[in-house]
């Protein structure tokens, strides 16, 4: 019975770890999106930098090391880095939108031809 017990702790497929900030790295991703549509998309990119930031440094240490963590939090940094790109992209999209009607609409009106 004790060599059954030995064997499932010992397997090397199976982490046991999770990796640090996964959790942080979905929660900035996931809070990357809502933003990137408001608040002008400034607060969207910013979180969509850091969740990738912290996401690459998480997948840094997933691929030195691979059999240590365990593979949910393996997926949690994988969306996450997902969230955070979809998040940064939507936020960019929206500040060029958002300049490029501030530059059709200020060149529309007529003031611009009295300076």
């Amino acid at each position: 019975m004790e060599e059954l017990d030995v064997d499932i702790e010992v397997n090397p497929g199976h982490g046991n770890e999770k990796v640090p900030n996964n959790v942080g790295i979905l929660v900035l991703g996931i809070l990357s999106i809502f933003p990137g549509c408001f608040c002008y998309g400034i607060l969207g990119i910013i979180l969509g930098i850091i969740a990738l930031a912290l996401g690459s440094t998480a997948n840094n240490k997933i691929k030195e090391n691979p059999n240590r963590y365990t593979e949910s939090s393996k997926q949690l940094v994988k969306a996450g880095r997902i969230c955070g790109i979809v998040g940064l992209s939507l936020s960019v999209l929206y500040i060029i939108i958002l300049l490029g009607v501030l530059f059709i609409s200020g060149f529309s009106s007529q003031d611009w031809m009295y300076f």
